[in-house]
């Protein structure tokens, strides 16, 4: 089953059933399991460890509770529980379409399996997704949230349609200068996006170690790049795949909102730190967009019939919802 990423579907969508991954933490190095759940409508997406005391172990997928942002993405909880590395799960499930659902996992950090969303994706697209009883609602930007520091920048623009653009430039010319957009319509994100693993480079290694981090790194779950060469004897998956994956990891970040984003994105060099001060500078500035549900918006810009139309024909699970 091929799953259609867009603000066609104006139902909120849960997984068919449960999905189980194993792995380990690419900082870490633990060795975790985890199971992603169907979750009750409006509920959002929520993680819950298992591995700690009883009632410390939840934690919302949100941005107002992402707690570190240096190399990955880091939720935590009021009582100092935290998920780690939760970017590249995220994209899939926003990738998807998924608007609901529950990450049990007996570790700190999630797998990374083979270092991009795809192995999340395909298992997703493997059991499905079904719709429920409740409307999708979004954010409706009305005007550009912009945030710079440095020569680094994150902006959010009033659209249509979601879309990423991102420009990246590295000194190693194995990496150099990137720019690539990518409109989340139909299977844009698994084709184009998900298959972008993360990478690194050799000369950070030891550094990265002494800090406790990249323990669960290798050449199966990361690009390594030393000096102006690619160390993966398999090369690159994309010619661009550097900067496919920072797109990936963006709408990771992005998919804390919660909830849809009529915006584009733009990053200048981003990073999770940038990612996430967008996203409070966004709800700070509460007079730039207003909340809508996708019928509302698709009723004001004339678009409902012909996106009924096309999601009715891409997806089966529609066409049994509304059958019922």
């Amino acid at each position: 089953m091929t799953i259609k990423n867009d603000l066609a579907s104006i139902t909120q969508k849960t997984l068919c059933q449960p999905i189980t991954y194993v792995g380990i933490g690419l900082h870490t190095g633990c060795k975790v399991a985890m199971d992603v759940k169907p979750a009750e409508p409006d509920s959002g997406i929520n993680f819950f460890r298992k591995d700690v005391p009883p009632g410390k172990g939840f934690i919302a997928a949100r941005w107002y509770d992402v707690v570190e942002t240096h190399m990955s993405t880091v939720l935590g909880n009021q009582y100092g529980v935290t998920i780690s590395t939760v970017e590249h799960l995220m994209a899939a499930l926003h990738g998807c379409g998924v608007d609901n659902a529950l990450i049990e996992i007996d570790g700190p950090e999630i797998p990374i399996m083979d270092g991009s969303s795809h192995p999340f994706v395909s298992m997703i697209e493997k059991v499905g997704t079904i719709n429920q009883p409740a409307l999708r609602k979004a954010i409706w930007l009305q005007r550009p949230i912009i945030v710079k520091d440095g020569d680094k920048e994150a902006a959010l623009i009033p659209s249509s349609t979601q879309s990423i653009t991102v420009d990246i430039d590295f000194p190693s010319s194995a990496v150099g200068q990137q720019t690539y957009t990518v409109e989340l319509i139909n299977e844009a994100f698994r084709a184009d996006i998900s298959r972008a693993r993360t990478f690194g480079f050799a000369k950070d290694i030891a550094r990265l170690q002494k800090l406790g981090l990249a323990r669960g790194g290798s050449l199966h779950n990361a690009i390594l790049v030393d000096g102006d060469r690619i160390v993966n004897e398999e090369g690159l998956r994309y010619k661009d795949e550097f900067v496919r994956h920072k797109i990936l990891d963006a709408l990771g970040d992005l998919s804390l909102i919660g909830l849809p984003i009529f915006a584009s994105y733009y990053g200048k060099k981003p990073g999770h730190t940038i990612n996430n001060a967008l996203l409070h500078k966004l709800f700070e500035e509460r007079d730039a967009w207003s909340y809508i549900t996708i019928d509302e918006y698709n009723t004001l810009v004339g678009r409902r019939e012909e996106w009924e139309h096309e999601e009715k024909d891409h997806n089966p699970q529609v066409q049994r919802s509304n059958s019922a």
